[in-house]
């Protein structure tokens, strides 16, 4: 059985059909879903490059996850968890 995390570019709706896409492949086991930092973990016996192109099919942007985007997420959830923003317009 093999572990794949991914990085995927989703916004509320897109976990559904994320599920959809994964769900249509065999020999997935289980899909986790942070959509905070936007990381897709799959665990099954299905090959992690078909993984991938399924949920490109699917119309998402994926990526597979690397020590780069764990730092950079970990960097923004500590950097917008501490902003404020004025009620300043720009225009």
């Amino acid at each position: 059985m093999e572990t794949v995390e991914l990085k995927v570019d989703m916004v509320g709706i897109h976990e559904k059909r994320l599920r959809k896409c994964l769900s249509k492949l065999k020999g997935i086991e289980k899909v986790e879903v942070d959509a905070n930092s936007q990381k897709v973990t799959v665990t099954g016996y299905t090959h992690r490059n078909k993984i991938l192109k399924a949920i490109r099919r699917g119309g998402l942007k994926a990526d597979f996850w690397s020590a780069q985007n764990e730092l950079l997420s970990a960097y923004a959830s500590a950097s917008y968890g501490s902003l404020r923003f004025n009620n300043f317009s720009i225009f």
